[in-house]
């Protein structure tokens, strides 16, 4: 299910992206200076690659490469650019779902840790209420041996009057 998905956004922001890119392309040959700094970018790239090709399928690397002429340089150069910016979007977009899972991630987990603090709690009141029902039953107990069996039936009419005795004083 997910993976349609991710395929579906991915052509949606190539193909988003793809006008601006082109728009960089043609911008990019019109202004003298910026045109200068791709022509460079593009050759160094030519040359590096040319030389990686050379390298990769055995042949001599210290041969003198060949430059491109300048429109070759400005369109390898533009089609440079404007591959980098859709990368650069892609990558943006990447990062940011990251960042967004990560924050869920961290959401939930101090939900769990929440959840799990509030029964730590009251797994606490419950043993507290325990162990008070436990020191009540052994008191029902120590005073049902001093009375008695009979002690035991006539305990809570016991206890009234226990509790008129200690209140009278």
């Amino acid at each position: 299910m997910i993976l349609p998905v991710v395929k579906l956004g991915t052509l949606a922001l190539k193909t988003a992206c793809k006008p601006i890119a082109n728009r960089l392309k043609k911008e990019a040959g019109l202004h003298p200076r910026f045109r200068q700094f791709i022509v460079n970018i593009a050759q160094a790239n030519h040359r590096f690659t040319t030389t990686l090709q050379r390298r990769i399928y055995g042949h001599a690397t210290n041969v003198e490469i060949r430059p491109l002429n300048e429109e070759k340089a400005v369109q390898a150069a533009a089609d440079l650019l404007g591959e980098l910016f859709v990368f650069s979007v892609a990558a943006a977009a990447v990062i940011f779902e990251v960042q967004r899972n990560s924050r869920s991630e961290a959401r939930k987990e101090e939900m769990r840790k929440q959840v799990l603090q509030e029964m730590k709690q009251r797994d606490e009141e419950l043993a507290r209420e325990l162990e008070h029902l436990k020191l009540k039953i052994e008191e029902l107990e120590q005073l049902a041996k001093a009375r008695g069996l009979s002690g035991l039936f006539n305990f809570r009419h016991a206890h009234v009057f226990g509790d008129e005795k200690g209140n009278s004083s």
